[in-house]
C-alpha cells in the first residue's frame, strides 16, 4: 500500500521579534519621523517601498535569520503594506538603510548588522545618534562599493550642522545642534516632513487663510463705512450748497 506523501509543514516567518521599537523618546522620534518623511517624499512612486522597524527574512527556509532596520528603502518593489520582508519573494534588498543608535543597539548596527547589509547589498548605510552619546560622530554614512562599504564625507556648516549627501535617495540628510534630524530635498532646499508635520501644516495654512479672510471681510466692511460716510458727507455739502444758493436767489 502506497500511503500519499505528507505535506510540507510551512515554515512561519514571524512579523514581530518581542522587541521595542525604540528605547527613549530621541530614538522614537528619529524612526518615526524617517520612515514618515521618505513615504511622504515617495508617495507617487509606485515601485519604491519605504518602511521600517520591520524583519527583514533574507535565508529562505531559516525564519531564524532576519534583521529590522530602523528605516530602508526599497526600489523596484510594490508599495504595499507588509508583515515582514521575505529578501527571496521580492528580488529586492534595500538599497538604503538607516541605523538610529540607542545604548543596547549601536554595537550591533557598527558590527554584524553592517555586515549583513554589506551581504545584502545594500547600497547606502547611514547611522544616526540623536543624543551624540554612541557613536564617534552623530551622523555616518557608507557606501558600498566591490572592497566592502567606504566612508562617505560629511560636511560640516559653521553652526555644527552636519550635512550627509544621499546619491541612492536624491536627498541631503541633516542634523543641526539641539535640533532632530531631518531630510532636506537639496533641489528645492525645504525639509521633508512627516504625515503628522503635514497634517499639522495644513491645519495651520488653513487657520492662516481663515484669518486673512476675515481680515478681508473686516477690511471691505470698514472700506463700504467709510464710503457710506463720504457719501453721506459729500450728499450734506451739496445740501449746504444749494441752501446757500437759495438765499442768495
Amino acid at each position: 500500500m502506497i500511503r500519499p506523501a505528507l505535506a510540507a509543514v510551512p515554515i512561519e516567518y514571524p512579523s514581530s521579534d518581542g522587541k521595542p521599537m525604540a528605547e527613549n523618546d530621541a530614538q522614537r522620534n528619529a524612526i518615526t519621523y524617517g520612515i514618515g518623511a521618505l513615504a511622504r517624499h515617495f508617495r507617487n512612486r509606485h515601485d519604491v517601498y519605504v518602511s521600517g522597524n520591520l524583519l527583514i527574512y533574507y535565508q529562505e527556509g531559516n525564519p531564524r535569520v532576519s534583521v529590522a532596520p530602523d528605516v530602508f528603502v526599497v526600489f523596484g518593489v510594490e508599495n504595499r503594506e507588509r508583515p515582514n520582508y521575505k529578501v527571496w519573494e521580492e528580488r529586492h534588498a534595500p538599497a538604503f538603510v538607516l541605523e538610529v543608535a540607542s545604548p543596547s543597539t549601536w554595537r550591533d548596527d557598527l558590527g554584524w548588522k553592517r555586515s549583513v547589509y554589506a551581504r545584502l547589498g545594500v547600497r547606502e548605510y547611514c547611522r544616526y545618534d540623536p543624543t551624540g552619546d554612541h557613536l564617534p560622530a552623530r551622523l555616518q554614512g557608507e557606501r558600498l562599493t566591490p572592497s566592502g562599504y567606504v566612508r562617505q564625507p560629511v560636511e560640516t556648516a559653521p553652526d555644527g550642522t552636519l550635512t550627509l549627501r544621499s546619491r541612492t535617495l536624491g536627498l541631503d540628510l541633516r542634523a543641526a545642534p539641539g535640533r532632530r534630524m531631518r531630510f532636506r530635498d537639496p533641489v528645492n532646499g525645504s525639509d521633508l516632513r512627516s504625515h503628522d508635520e503635514e497634517a499639522e501644516g495644513r491645519l495651520a495654512e488653513a487657520a492662516a487663510r481663515r484669518r486673512e479672510a476675515a481680515a478681508r471681510r473686516r477690511e471691505a466692511v470698514a472700506r463700504q463705512a467709510a464710503e457710506t460716510r463720504a457719501a453721506a458727507a459729500e450728499a450734506r455739502v451739496a445740501e449746504l450748497e444749494e441752501i446757500l444758493r437759495g438765499r442768495s436767489d
